[in-house]
């Protein structure tokens, strides 16, 4: 495809399989064929401005070539490049059945840049993957103006993508996210889980809802009942479509995602609460299989949309827990001693940590929770 956001939608491409004889009497055309090279050009000027405005002066390019080039911040000595991919899943199904575009974005940009803030990397740039059926102008326009606006409040530029128009492959109305982030990290700065020792405290973040995760299982539930009003004051698609949370002013608050901290972190450790929950993703910032995890589930309360759907679905607290993020979406690992400060130091960032638990020496499996949901 042909520019920086490679939004020619001429790439990759079905044609419908006519007879031979109609191919020989009747005069073809791309557009004919299911793609619309005009519109894809009219998207790349409607999302021009979205794109410039998340320009970092380290990007090279603009709209209209190939590749997109960056060239590394200052202030890194020793730096490291760290990328990641994710995309939005089943929670596609439900923006696009409701006609709720504008901010499915930031839950693409957030899935990756999430991922790699656990290493303590800043997000440098961002590049997505549009692909639909048939190419509608304002629809697309209204995803990655999403996407770039994501962008912005991560200070990362939204340095390419891609539009794929395949006709046949997906149907009128239907299309798909993919997403690509690269950041940056000081190698000494590194987070990796290598310091994490018994007595450490978990300290939690809330989430936004359910963000893009587990929504094969909350469209089942839908269809059961939608959850009453006097539990989610508001229609149930707009709950459970708040975008995903991004951790970044977070993260950075704690002294990492930059290049020149003033202080020392206190960070040992750091998980985003992705596919898996809470069971599968609190341990992967384990590096000593010497260690767990202990949470305490009495620490929180879960909040009304998770608690609608336990009772929609009859879910167990063992099935809750490796699906959703039950309310948080972002933990950090830090000794004891830095607690307090650490706490402080985010609440005056404008977030509501809270403990759930410590790192304690392993008996049997990495993660172990007391108390119970609700």
């Amino acid at each position: 495809m042909s520019d920086t956001r490679n939004r020619n939608p001429g790439g990759t491409t079905e044609h419908p399989q006519d007879a031979a004889s109609t191919a020989a009497t009747e005069r073809w055309s791309y557009a004919r064929a299911g793609v619309d090279i005009e519109a894809g050009n009219a998207l790349v000027q409607r999302i021009g401005p979205a794109s410039r405005a998340t320009h970092r002066p380290e990007l090279l390019t603009g709209l209209g070539g190939f590749a997109a080039l960056s060239a590394l911040p200052p202030g890194y000595r020793e730096p490291i490049l760290v990328s990641g991919t994710d995309g939005v899943g089943t929670k596609l199904r439900l923006a696009i059945d409701t006609q709720q575009h504008d901010r499915i974005g930031q839950d693409l940009v957030a899935m990756c840049v999430n991922d790699i803030l656990v290493t303590g990397a800043e997000p440098l740039f961002f590049l997505d993957y549009f692909a639909t059926g048939r190419l509608e102008v304002d629809v697309a326009a209204r995803v990655i103006e999403g996407i770039a606006a994501a962008c912005a409040l991560c200070g990362c530029s939204l340095a390419g993508g891609e539009t794929a128009e395949m006709p046949g492959h997906y149907a009128d109305g239907d299309y798909d996210l993919a997403g690509f982030c690269v950041g940056i990290a000081e190698r000494k700065r590194l987070i990796d889980g290598s310091g994490i020792t018994a007595g450490d405290r978990l300290l939690a973040l809330p989430s936004s809802g359910a963000h893009a995760n587990g929504f094969s299982l909350i469209r089942r539930l839908l269809d059961l009942a939608p959850a009453p009003q006097t539990v989610i004051p508001q229609p149930t698609s707009t709950a459970l479509l708040a975008p995903t949370r991004l951790y970044v002013d977070a993260v950075r608050a704690l002294g990492l995602a930059q290049a020149t901290p003033v202080a020392p972190s206190p960070v040992r450790g750091m998980a985003h609460v992705t596919g898996g929950g809470l069971t599968e993703n609190l341990p992967r910032m384990l590096r000593s299989e010497q260690l767990a995890l202990r949470v305490d589930l009495d620490r929180w309360s879960l909040p009304p949309l998770f608690q609608w759907l336990q009772d929609a679905g009859h879910l167990t607290d063992d099935e809750m827990l490796r699906t959703f993020n039950c309310g948080v979406g972002f933990v950090f690992c830090v000794p004891v001693a830095a607690c307090p400060e650490a706490v402080s130091t985010l609440e005056a960032a404008g977030e509501q940590p809270f403990e759930i638990g410590s790192v304690v020496n392993r008996a049997s499996a990495a993660i172990e929770f007391t108390g119970t949901l609700g």
